[in-house]
């Protein structure tokens, strides 16, 4: 693929993921493409296999079946006779892709500065005064030049939360994967950890998000991807999935989300 081939190919690319757990078939043939600079939201009601597709993303569930391409590194799988890449083209797949997880995930006997610099420092052999730099630079931009040197217990949920998105920037990824990163907040804390994903979004950061804030997917996401029992149900425009959903479950599963608000 030439360098104007790579600007013009979305980013991510899926084709056909499958995956199961046991007898039950989690992602049934799923087919998604993500643009450079884009963000799509994946909405739907639990066990549709959304966070499963997130994690498959970056290899944290290893697909069954079908293909991922994030940028120039593209994989296959063949069930059991899938082979990984070798530990360090592995790690180069995954460093491509920043995963901010529902619960916050940080070294509880690290500051919050610590935290951010750990990743540069052990996996990219960042020298040590580049790795704060740059972790002082990404906790300023989420909000929390003031509370470098607070250890986590330390820390309201949102505070916590917005480490965790300054540690997965500090990887320097080409995109960023969302697993309901809201979900295990108090609701007065919620809007301070939107806010950052809308500023990512507004820098055109490529972003996937797994969330049930259906408002927040559409101001910000530029495709709406619906998912129920393992399959893509509808995909498009926020104007057009959230406002005028074309299939009956979409319909059914936004109009239970606003009765039940």
């Amino acid at each position: 693929m030439s360098p104007a081939d790579a600007r013009q190919a979305p980013l991510i690319a899926i084709r056909g993921l499958k995956k199961s757990f046991g007898s039950h078939e989690v992602l049934k043939d799923i087919s998604l493409e993500v643009p450079r600079g884009s963000v799509v939201a994946l909405i739907g009601p639990s066990g549709s296999g959304k966070s499963t597709l997130l994690r498959c993303i970056n290899l944290l569930t290893v697909p069954d079946g079908g293909e991922i391409r994030v940028g120039d590194q593209q994989l296959a799988f063949q069930g059991r006779a899938t082979r990984l890449p070798k530990d360090r083209q592995l790690a180069a797949f995954r460093a491509g892709t920043g995963m901010v997880f529902q619960h916050f995930n940080l070294f509880p006997h690290m500051t919050a500065l610590h935290n951010v610099m750990e990743g540069p420092l052990t996996v990219l052999r960042r020298p040590r005064a580049e790795a704060e730099a740059l972790a002082r630079s990404l906790l300023e931009k989420v909000g929390l030049a003031d509370r470098a040197d607070s250890p986590p217990d330390k820390l309201s949920g949102g505070q916590k939360q917005r480490v965790a998105i300054a540690r997965a920037l500090a990887m320097q990824p080409a995109v960023m994967l969302f697993d309901e990163a809201t979900s295990a907040l108090d609701p007065e804390l919620v809007a301070e950890v939107l806010g950052v994903i809308k500023a990512l979004a507004r820098e055109g950061m490529t972003m996937v998000l797994v969330t049930h804030e259906i408002a927040f997917a559409r101001e910000v996401a530029d495709q709406v991807v619906f998912m129920r029992d393992g399959v893509v149900v509808e995909a498009g425009p926020p104007a057009q999935v959230i406002d005028q959903p074309q299939q009956p479950a979409t319909r059914a599963f936004l109009g239970r989300l606003h009765r039940d608000t």
